[in-house]
């Protein structure tokens, strides 16, 4: 997915920023540490590791971090930022930089946007296939009406396509004969409708729809044809065939 200038120049501006507090917080620790170092020398020597770590002073040593200046009474101690807490939040912000680089520059990363749509792709894909695979199991000789509506505007979708030059919009004929009466030349029921447009009637210019359909496909616009039975639309063909009752 490409970025647009807006998003280029947002995530540059994040990660200019996270660097500037990166470069002015390590700066402002290591002035920090000069000054204490040259004022509290010996409070220095006299820490361990561990305490150094943990930023804390022995009770004892209280009274070397006293600050000059008192509020009623109560004096404040010198007590810097822990090191450990400014460990963890140098480590926030180098993992920010990482983690924006990988999923939102070079995008390497799934994230969760990318990860919804590959699902949906994949979800997608396997219906598919599954109805390919129900599709070629649907012939002439199991074939149902179906009345479901979103198969029957499937099925008025595939006529508008494909059917109306001969039929006509309202299945009323043209060149091809007739749907909306009771009059058919080669049977009206939903397996004779799904036999004839999927393999034609070559030699009266029907030609067979099952390289351009699916058996499903068929089984709507088929379906939709019955629902024709009886509309009556002005100027329909004279009937042509058998009355089938």
């Amino acid at each position: 997915m490409a970025l647009t200038f807006m998003e280029i120049w947002l995530i540059s501006l994040i990660f200019l920023t996270g660097i500037i507090i990166l470069v002015v917080t390590l700066q402002l620790n290591s002035a920090l540490k000069k000054l204490t170092k040259n004022t509290k020398m010996p409070v220095e020597a006299e820490l361990s590791w561990w305490e150094k770590f943990k930023g804390l002073r022995p009770l004892e040593q209280e009274g070397e971090l006293l600050m000059e200046h008192t509020y009623d009474g109560i004096a404040e101690l010198d007590n810097p930022t822990p090191p450990w807490f400014m460990y963890l939040f140098y480590s926030t912000i180098i993992f920010g930089l990482i983690y924006g680089a990988y999923y939102h520059v070079y995008q390497d990363g799934n994230i969760q946007e990318g990860e919804y749509k590959t699902e949906v792709a994949a979800a997608e894909k396997a219906r598919e296939a599954y109805m390919k695979q129900f599709a070629n199991s649907v012939n002439e000789d199991n074939v149902t009406v179906s009345t479901a509506a979103k198969d029957l505007t499937e099925g008025s979708q595939i006529y508008s396509t494909n059917c109306v030059a001969c039929h006509g919009d309202k299945g009323q004929g043209g060149v091809g004969p007739n749907l909306t009466d009771k009059f058919w030349i080669h049977g009206g029921g939903i397996k004779d409708l799904f036999k004839t447009i999927k393999h034609g009637i070559p030699e009266k210019g029907m030609i067979a729809w099952e390289k351009t359909l699916n058996p499903l496909q068929v089984q709507k616009v088929a379906s939709f044809i019955l629902t024709l039975q009886g509309s009556n639309p002005p100027g329909a063909k004279e009937p042509q065939g058998e009355e089938i009752k």
